[in-house]
């Protein structure tokens, strides 16, 4: 993934990534970053994979008996719901992943979350509070715009399109009112925000209708560029091939044309929030 994010962005069209404090890969993604300066960087703070940066016994909300966090977004709003999900523990959590990335030598652009878990009620307020804490001055609102999506999937479906439109039209549901407590916290957002829908299934074509469509204003297009070797394949990712394949598209030439054609500009959360 590392490789493939570099990849995208010297010969292509991406601008930002975000760093997980927790992964295997963290070394070689701080390297990564330093070497490109180009690069915006932001945290990706996470709640479902791995072990927390910080010692388990001190966060025991938020681990299973393995000390390992207990699972996806939907098991943490389960949690939540139910009483056993501690904000406190939340937050200590997630600052030490910030803290950790900018003790790495890397000033953080934005934050978003790992499946889109900082939106989750409670938990964005959180993350507004990090972020105040470090000097980080955006993050992602992961509401999908409709009219983009409908663009970027030129008229193209699928079960997977189809399961992936459901949990964006649920994210869009549940972080109700996001935007404007981002703006009231004095951190940029994005004004557009799409690729929940295509996560797993971008084709060029798309893209390049997307480009064609673009409203006034900065628009976010969340993409997984990777290389699909044996480490991936071993990973616990269900994106695999359709990395490279994402990878491909986005160091495409003839979107580089089109990008100049309309003159758009290549910016990340560093840029938008000055």
């Amino acid at each position: 993934m590392n490789r493939g994010i570099a990849e995208a962005h010297r010969r292509g069209i991406v601008t930002s990534a975000s760093l997980l404090a927790n992964g295997a890969a963290f070394a070689g993604a701080v390297a990564l970053a330093r070497g490109e300066p180009g690069l915006g960087v932001g945290v990706h703070l996470n709640l479902s994979d791995g072990r927390p940066v910080l010692d388990a016994w001190t966060v025991p909300s938020l681990v299973e008996g393995q000390g390992n966090f207990h699972g996806g977004p939907a098991a943490i709003l389960f949690r939540s719901l139910r009483g056993r999900l501690r904000l406190e523990e939340v937050e200590q959590e997630w600052d030490a992943q910030v803290r950790k990335v900018r003790d790495a030598g890397i000033q953080p652009t934005h934050l978003d979350g790992h499946k889109h878990v900082h939106m989750l009620p409670g938990l964005f307020e959180a993350a507004l509070r990090v972020a105040q804490r470090h000097g980080i001055r955006a993050v992602r609102i992961a509401q999908e715009d409709l009219g983009l999506a409908a663009a970027l999937a030129d008229g193209r479906g699928g079960v997977e399109a189809a399961k992936q439109g459901l949990l964006a039209r649920a994210m869009t549901l549940i972080s109700m009112g996001a935007g404007e407590k981002a703006r009231r916290a004095g951190l940029a957002t994005a004004d557009f925000f799409c690729g929940i829908e295509q996560t797993g299934t971008l084709q060029q074509a798309g893209v390049e209708a997307l480009l064609w469509n673009l409203p006034e204003g900065i628009t976010e297009l969340m993409t997984h560029p990777g290389y699909a070797d044996e480490a991936l394949r071993q990973s616990r990712t269900r994106l695999r091939e359709e990395r490279q394949n994402e990878l491909q598209i986005l160091t495409s030439p003839t979107l580089r044309k089109i990008i100049a054609t309309l003159g758009i500009r290549l910016v990340h959360y560093g840029l938008a929030a000055q």
